[in-house]
């Protein structure tokens, strides 16, 4: 504690005065604007404020810089030879006063913690084995991350430490509604539960499902819900050295699988949006949903959910490339729906889906432009089933196989 004071102070981080009257005015810098996309964002307005009626070419050059700032030239830039490009490559992930930072220069990386120490003086942790409650062991195989401490707190928190775990997170053929049992008498435990779940599908696809059914249920939950809560803690209790395996030797192609469920919420008949992205055979993405809007057919919740995963897939294309990372192209995308695909595929079937005009151009386009590859399989083989519908314990444990899921803790013998 001594030590962080000792900081504040000599970074000089405040000053004590009086609270002067001032005229409060709220505004956001948004950066990177231009890297807005047709068809997604590119009519979208971003944190409006005032326009400006004039604007000046080449501000940059009005303004002095002290610091050396180096840049690799930009596609269609000729001027500069190959040697004078920095191929030196450091990222830092920042979450307030915790930062990781990954490159693939160890020298480069040693000289920016010793800069940073410099101007905020820091803690060097050596390499990474917590981050904001995930564990991380390193080996030459890939990087194994979970979070045990917190399912193990998770656990002590609710009174289950001794329970009798359970199979499934959630039981087949269970439906939550807002109005199928008596109001829970103390709502605060199951938001605080259900807050942490949230938090814990970090590192667990496997629960992605139940904590968006739960998630619904925040603002009035019934005796149900928190029954269905306590079912997910005693799966965890089966499984708490869980975690993603990322390996070392995958290959390197994008792919993605999307699913929907119709009409799956009893209270509103919305469907059900489930998709996941992997990156070779380590899952990068995942996400379960409730759709906006009401769909008419299977086929409709199918192509919404298959417009959301394109979403998904660009957004990580363009952070794949901040990170000097290659994507192949076109990316599979795998849908068990036939009508969608044809939609995506056949523009004849435009005019018969008009209400979905949004959603079919955009998988559309991206279809056109060889960005994505819709392509079929079958039921049996959809990957997401396990983000859109509770399963038996069979198919649920094939399908959390498939997704990398690994206790290295049982196999390896690996200590906290």
């Amino acid at each position: 504690m001594e030590e962080e004071l000792f900081a504040l102070k000599k970074n000089e981080t405040w000053i004590l005065t009086q609270l002067p009257k001032v005229s409060k005015y709220k505004a956001r810098l948004v950066a990177k604007g231009y890297n807005q996309v047709d068809v997604i964002d590119f009519h979208s307005s971003f944190s409006p404020v005032a326009k400006t009626q004039f604007d000046v070419n080449n501000a940059f050059l009005h303004g002095d810089i002290e610091e050396d700032v180096y840049m690799i030239p930009p596609e269609g830039y000729k001027d500069a030879s190959p040697n004078q490009i920095n191929k030196s490559f450091v990222t830092l992930l920042v979450y307030v006063d915790d930062i990781l930072i990954v490159g693939n220069d160890l020298d480069k990386i040693n000289l920016i913690k010793q800069y940073l120490n410099r101007k905020f003086s820091i803690k060097d942790l050596g390499n990474a084995k917590y981050f904001l409650g995930l564990k991380i062991h390193r080996k030459k195989s890939g990087i194994y991350v979970n979070q045990r401490k917190y399912i193990l707190d998770i656990m002590a928190d609710t009174g289950l430490t001794g329970c009798k775990p359970a199979t499934v997170p959630m039981i087949k053929g269970v439906k939550l509604n807002c109005k199928s049992s008596s109001t829970l008498n103390e709502p605060e435990k199951f938001r605080r539960l259900v807050g942490r779940l949230i938090y814990l599908n970090f590192t667990r696809p496997d629960i992605a499902f139940s904590v968006q059914q739960l998630s619904q249920f925040m603002h009035e939950p019934l005796q149900i819900h928190w029954e269905a809560a306590l079912q997910v803690v005693r799966y965890l209790k089966g499984t708490p050295s869980l975690g993603l395996f990322y390996p070392s030797n995958s290959n390197k192609l994008l792919e993605s699988f999307s699913d929907a469920d119709w009409a799956t919420c009893t209270d509103s008949r919305r469907s059900l949006t489930g998709y996941c992205i992997k990156y070779g055979d380590a899952l990068i993405a995942w996400k379960t949903k409730k759709q906006n809007t009401v769909s008419r057919s299977s086929a409709d919740a199918e192509y919404r959910s298959m417009a959301t995963t394109v979403c998904e897939l660009k957004w990580i294309s363009f952070l794949l490339k901040d990170l000097q990372i290659p994507v192949q192209l076109p990316i599979p995308l795998r849908c068990d729906n036939q009508a969608a695909i044809h939609i995506a595929e056949n523009p004849i079937f435009h005019e018969r889906t008009k209400h979905l005009d949004i959603d079919c151009h955009l998988v559309r386009d991206q279809f056109k432009q060889g960005f994505v590859l819709p392509q079929h399989v079958y039921s049996k083989v959809q990957q997401t089933d396990i983000f859109t519908k509770p399963l038996e314990h069979t198919a649920f444990y094939s399908l959390r196989d498939k997704m990398n899921l690994r206790d290295l803790h049982l196999e390896e013998g690996i200590l906290d």
